[in-house]
């Protein structure tokens, strides 16, 4: 069975039920590839550079054989300004060392630009930068390699833009006081998703990757 391991941030991870109801879209994307095995390594609050750092990117390459993929999805915590931060450039250099370790393994590497916080710069327009400068880093690095990249920040724009901003907050992680246990205070949180948030973007990931050029555009499974 072709393997599709996740490497990324929390948008993408599996989560810990102290965290729930925030879900990360890579929870959901089996349904849409049910003849792969999905090995989800993102973690909460990694950016492209600490998961290296930390022998993460060395727990995937051990997962990669011939014929798998290698989706790769950093940006919200390289945009931080403490040690986790990075600069475009270094994080085109962090990301080239992904696309590396997944061709070495003769894997295919396919890069995301991440998800768009839901940040507005009036009324119904998502701020264009609110992951900063890092997608189009990503964009650029992925010509330059000749990767593909799944434009995932410019799709969710999209889908989000499309929706007013009250409807659009209930895909991400909003909830009331006392609504539920883990945030008995309520949290605002225009960055998490909740499960109806990732299985949205799991769809737009999905799509996307009917339009790819690669063999995987096939065998995606759209309901």
């Amino acid at each position: 069975m072709v393997k599709i391991v996740i490497v990324g941030d929390s948008t993408a991870s599996i989560k810990e039920p102290s965290a729930r109801p925030e879900t990360g879209w890579g929870e959901k994307i089996s349904r849409y590839l049910p003849q792969h095995q999905i090995v989800n390594l993102a973690k909460n609050g990694r950016s492209s550079k600490s998961f290296i750092e930390e022998g993460r990117l060395l727990q995937a390459e051990k997962e990669l054989h011939a014929g798998d993929y290698l989706l790769i999805q950093f940006g919200h915590n390289d945009q931080k300004t403490d040690s986790r931060g990075t600069t475009p450039v270094e994080y085109q250099h962090n990301l080239a060392t992904y696309v590396q370790t997944a061709r070495q393994q003769q894997a295919t590497p396919i890069l995301l630009t991440s998800i768009t916080r839901l940040h507005y710069v009036d009324q119904q327009q998502l701020d264009p930068l609110a992951v900063g400068p890092y997608p189009e880093a990503m964009r650029a690095l992925a010509t330059s390699l000749d990767v593909v990249c799944l434009d995932l920040f410019a799709a969710t724009q999209r889908f989000f833009s499309a929706l007013e901003p009250q409807q659009a907050k209930t895909y991400f992680l909003h909830l009331e006081k006392n609504q539920h246990p883990n945030y008995p205070a309520g949290i605002t949180d225009n960055t998490h998703l909740n499960n109806q948030g990732a299985t949205a973007v799991a769809k737009l990931v999905a799509k996307c990757l009917t339009n790819a050029p690669l063999p995987l555009a096939q065998q995606v499974l759209l309901d």
